[in-house]
């Protein structure tokens, strides 16, 4: 097989990779985008098996990389369109379950290396659930190597028969080093008058409206910050099928919540807030919760999956689906200016200790190197 090394040796050529993404949430997406990247400019050959309109917002190509459009469903001519690109490759590398099951059926048992990495856990009802650990099952026994961007996800996978599993370094896309000084001309008074909070605590919650962020909660607990003097003003940066439901109940109830809808402006509205919720039922890596830290917005957050080994004591850790409790961090977070800025130097220290965009490219390059490099003979 072809070596790692962008120095390759005469006569060898370089290491063909394939990275393969389902329809991809925001996190996986960009990961492969920052790994492509990495692997190009080490010499390394890269094409990304994925949805074209994936490629339309993530620029696969503008990293040197091949994009090859293959679609997220798991029907004949997706699978045959991702075989023919996997047909001289090295080793494959997917990203996500059902991305990952498409890979194991277009290798159809083939001795192509298959690479897995789990960026968060698949989520289901019922049926649907069990099918789900029938196809967790078959992909870890599959693969090589599953790396899990958490530890419970790095469990998981052993349970289920993973030959190989391992904590996956995943460092956030365009931080490439140290956390940087706060920049004193951030938008923080424009933004905070936009949205309507000069006077008044800005609370920022970022993520799609659907069921698994436990936005009923957060709407639980804001009733309570309706007393507070001045009264706090959250604001959720994201769309999803929760909307119409959680539109009613801000205005039923009065809540001093606005949705944004989805936003390309998060780093700014972060910059202005006063503080970061995730109140998610389960997260891997929280983008929201790793920016804050980089941004020194103190951040409440659900003691959930990865999120404890993430943050350390850098953040106020609160038992998912407890709205009294959350009510009552953040009340006293608002009061504690001394408590803040403790959670502010503290994130410093947390996010100067996460791997970075090169580390993690590194690390995967030692997964391939061990899985493509020819063994001595016995």
């Amino acid at each position: 097989m072809s070596p790692v090394s962008s120095n390759a040796p005469h006569g060898q050529s370089l290491l063909r990779t394939v990275q393969v993404l389902g329809g991809g949430n925001a996190g996986s997406s960009a990961h492969v985008r920052s790994l492509a990247g990495g692997l190009v400019a080490r010499g390394v050959r890269v094409t990304v098996c994925a949805p074209v309109e994936a490629d339309r917002t993530y620029d696969f190509t503008g990293s040197g990389a091949e994009h090859v459009h293959v679609p997220r469903s798991s029907d004949p001519a997706s699978v045959a369109a991702l075989r023919a690109a996997c047909a001289d490759a090295d080793l494959v590398h997917a990203h996500g379950l059902h991305a990952s099951f498409r890979a194991v059926l277009a290798l159809g048992g083939r001795d192509t290396p298959l690479v897995v990495t789990w960026h968060n856990r698949a989520r289901a009802e019922g049926a649907r659930a069990h099918l789900l650990r029938l196809l967790e099952r078959r992909v870890v026994r599959t693969a090589a190597v599953v790396l899990g961007t958490s530890s419970d996800l790095v469990d998981r996978a052993r349970r289920h028969g993973a030959r190989d599993a391992r904590l996956s370094a995943v460092g956030l896309p365009g931080r490439r080093g140290p956390v940087e000084p706060a920049d004193p001309d951030r938008p923080r008074p424009k933004v905070r008058a936009e949205l309507g909070t000069t006077g008044r605590p800005l609370l920022l919650a970022v993520g799609s409206l659907d069921g698994h962020r436990g936005y009923e909660v957060l709407l639980d607990a804001a009733r309570a910050w309706r007393d507070l003097d001045p009264v706090p003003l959250v604001v959720v940066a994201g769309e999803g099928p929760l909307r119409p439901l959680m539109q009613r109940r801000i205005e039923d109830e009065g809540l001093p919540v606005r949705l944004l809808g989805h936003r390309e402006d998060v780093p700014d509205l972060l910059a202005a807030a006063d503080l970061a919720l995730v109140t998610s039922r389960w997260e891997s890596r929280s983008v929201l919760a790793q920016e804050a830290l980089y941004a020194r917005v103190p951040l409440v957050a659900t003691r959930v999956g990865g999120v404890p080994d993430l943050v350390g004591d850098a953040a106020e850790l609160v038992p998912y689906g407890d709205a009294e409790t959350l009510a009552r961090c953040v009340v006293g977070l608002l009061g504690d200016p001394e408590r803040r800025e403790l959670l502010r130097e503290r994130g410093v220290r947390q996010a100067a200790t996460w791997p970075t965009e090169d580390e993690t490219v590194a690390q995967v390059l030692s997964v391939y190197d061990e899985l493509t490099q020819p063994r001595p003979l016995a």
